[in-house]
């Protein structure tokens, strides 16, 4: 039988709510649970074009720097490591592997290395649903 392993998925908040939404969501953890080395973190099939996506690595202390993905959202899989994603007008986000996060369109964020190895992660970035 399959070794079973957990996992957590952080969500990262908008910024702030519009008028006519409901408030902004807060950051959330799920823990996920994986057989083996299959990890679904996402299910069904695409929904989105003009996905791209990269694979960054920053030594300690190193950082992205300040961005947006403008009409974008972003997904972060981080592979090894630790950091702290910087969210413009929040508190930050720790992110130890393995973890998912999700930057959501027109957010400034950073990624900081905040630990003493490499932290690797992979983004993916895709037009949000208008």
């Amino acid at each position: 039988m399959p070794l079973l392993m957990r996992t957590s998925v952080l969500i990262l908040a908008a910024l702030a709510p519009v008028a006519s939404q409901a408030p902004a969501r807060q950051p959330l953890s799920v823990p996920l649970r994986c057989l083996g080395s299959d990890c679904p973190l996402l299910g069904g099939p695409p929904q989105t074009a003009g996905m791209r996506s990269g694979f960054v690595r920053l030594q300690p202390g190193e950082s992205v720097g300040w961005h947006s993905t403008g009409h974008n959202e972003e997904s972060l899989v981080i592979l090894h490591g630790q950091g702290d994603a910087l969210i413009e007008g929040q508190l930050k986000h720790s992110l130890v592997a393995p973890a998912f996060a999700y930057i959501p369109p027109a957010t400034r964020h950073n990624v900081t290395n905040t630990g003493h190895e490499i932290l690797e992660y992979v983004y993916v970035a895709a037009p949000a649903a208008k």
